[in-house]
C-alpha cells in the first residue's frame, strides 16, 4: 500500500473515531438532560397532588377528628397548612357512560396544597359556585365519560353513586347514595389521577358516603421547605402516636422515583459500553499511525529522542482525537437541548400538548466530561504502551 493510501485510510479511521466519540458524548448530554426533565416532571406531577406529608390511621380505614390535636398539628415547626380529607371508591354516570372513580373530599386548603390552578385543562379550580358544591374531575376520566365543559355554561353534570355503609343487600333496596354533581374543572396531574379521580367538597363527600360530620380518611399537610419533610414527618409521628402512620409523598411513590433513577443509571452504563466499543476506532487509528510512522520513529531515536518523548507524541495524538470528539459532542448535545428548550419541537404523547422536558445541570456536564475523558485516556494510553513494547521501543 502506498504512503498516500495509508494516509487516506488513517484519516478515514480518525474521522470515524471523532464521529463516534461525538455521537456518544452528544447522546450522554441529551439523554441525561432528558432524564433530569422527566424526574422533575414526575416529581412535580406526583408531588403536587400527593401532599408532601399525609397522616392515616394504622388500623382502620377512617378515624375521627377528635383523635388528632389539630392545634398542635398546625403549630408544628415547618408545617405550612393542612387539609382534612375523605376518600372512597364511587361510581360515576354521564348519559349512557359509566366509570369507577376515586372520590376525594377536601376543604379549600387542598386547592392550594396541590397547586390546582396550574394543573387545570378546562374550567377553573373551585369547590363551590354560588354557594353550591361543585367538583373537579381528572381529564381522562371525563373523556371516558364522554363529557366536556362547555364554554357557554362553564360546567358539566355527572351522577355520583356513593356506596351506603353497613347496608345488607336485599331486593328492592338501593345500595347507593345518589346525587347529581356539577363539574366545573378538568385537571391534569398524572395518569392515575387523570383516569380515576373526582375532587369534591368534604361536606358533599360525607353526605355521599354516609360519613359522620367529623369522620376523615386522611390529613394532607403542606410544608414550608420540602427538604425538611423527613424531619417534620418524624416529629409528627411522635405527636400522633402508633395509631397513625405518617408518610411523605416520596415514600408513597417510592417505586416511581426509584424506577426513574434506575433507568437513568442503566442508560449511562449502556452508553459507556457503547463508547468502549467506539474507542476501538481510536485504537485502530493510533495503530495505523504508529505503523505508518515507524521509520520516522527510528529517525527520531537516532537523533536522540528517548522513549518517553515518542510515547507522549502518540499518546497526545490519541487524546487530541478524543478531545475533538468530546468538544463536538458537547456542542451538538447542548445545542439539541437548547433548541428543545427554546422551541419545544418534541411533545410528550398524551400530555395535552406539553413539551418534552429538558433540564441542563452543571453536574451532568462535569460527569460526562469526566467519563468520556477517562475512557479516552485509557483508550490512548494502553494501546500506545502495547505498540511500543511490541516494536521493542519501550
Amino acid at each position: 500500500m502506498s504512503s498516500k493510501r495509508k494516509k487516506n485510510v488513517i484519516n478515514i479511521i480518525t474521522r470515524i473515531s471523532v464521529v463516534g466519540i461525538t455521537i456518544i458524548t452528544a447522546a450522554l448530554v441529551i439523554l441525561l438532560s432528558a432524564f433530569n426533565g422527566i424526574e422533575k416532571m414526575i416529581e412535580k406531577l406526583y408531588s403536587d397532588f400527593d401532599s408532601p406529608i399525609s397522616i392515616r390511621s394504622t388500623n382502620t380505614k377512617t378515624f375521627f377528628e377528635n383523635e388528632i390535636d389539630f392545634q398542635k398539628l398546625a403549630s408544628t415547626a415547618g408545617v405550612k397548612q393542612y387539609s382534612k380529607v375523605t376518600e372512597e371508591t364511587v361510581v360515576l354516570k354521564h348519559e349512557d357512560k359509566w366509570a369507577n372513580a376515586k372520590l376525594i373530599g377536601v376543604d379549600s386548603t387542598f386547592l392550594s396544597i396541590s397547586r390546582m390552578s396550574s394543573h387545570m385543562v378546562d374550567g377553573f379550580p373551585a369547590l363551590y359556585e354560588n354557594g353550591e358544591p361543585t367538583s373537579i374531575i381528572g381529564a381522562t376520566l371525563l373523556d371516558n365519560l364522554r363529557g366536556y365543559i362547555p364554554q357557554a355554561y362553564g360546567q358539566e353534570t355527572i351522577v355520583v353513586y356513593g356506596p351506603k355503609r353497613d347496608m345488607k343487600m336485599s331486593v328492592g333496596k338501593n345500595p347507593f347514595h345518589t346525587q347529581v354533581v356539577p363539574v366545573i374543572g378538568r385537571m391534569n396531574f398524572n395518569r392515575e389521577v387523570n383516569a380515576e379521580t373526582l375532587v369534591v367538597p368534604i361536606e358533599l363527600s360525607r353526605e355521599l358516603l354516609g360519613y359522620s360530620l367529623n369522620e376523615l380518611s386522611a390529613i394532607y399537610l403542606d410544608v414550608n421547605n420540602l427538604k425538611d419533610k423527613k424531619s417534620i414527618k418524624e416529629v409528627l409521628q411522635k405527636q400522633v402516636g402508633s395509631n397513625f402512620k405518617v408518610k411523605t409523598n416520596d415514600e408513597k411513590n417510592e417505586l416511581i422515583f426509584q424506577t426513574s433513577k434506575t433507568e437513568r443509571l442503566i442508560v449511562i452504563v449502556i452508553l459507556v459500553f457503547i463508547f468502549i466499543l467506539a474507542s476501538f476506532n481510536l485504537v485502530s487509528s493510533l495503530t495505523m499511525l504508529f505503523v505508518e510512522k515507524k521509520e520516522d520513529i527510528h529517525i527520531l531515536k537516532s537523533m536522540g529522542a528517548d522513549t518517553k518523548l515518542i510515547f507522549r507524541i502518540f499518546f497526545y495524538e490519541g487524546l487530541l482525537i478524543a478531545l475533538k470528539g468530546i468538544v463536538f459532542g458537547l456542542i451538538l448535545g447542548y445545542g439539541v437541548c437548547l433548541i428543545q428548550l427554546k422551541f419545544g419541537l418534541l411533545v410528550m404523547p398524551n400530555s395535552y400538548g406539553e413539551v418534552f422536558p429538558i433540564v441542563i445541570t452543571l453536574f451532568d456536564g462535569l460527569l460526562i466530561v469526566f467519563l468520556v475523558s477517562t475512557l479516552s485516556f485509557f483508550a490512548s494510553y494502553f494501546p500506545v504502551k502495547m505498540l511500543m513494547k511490541r516494536n521493542f521501543i519501550a
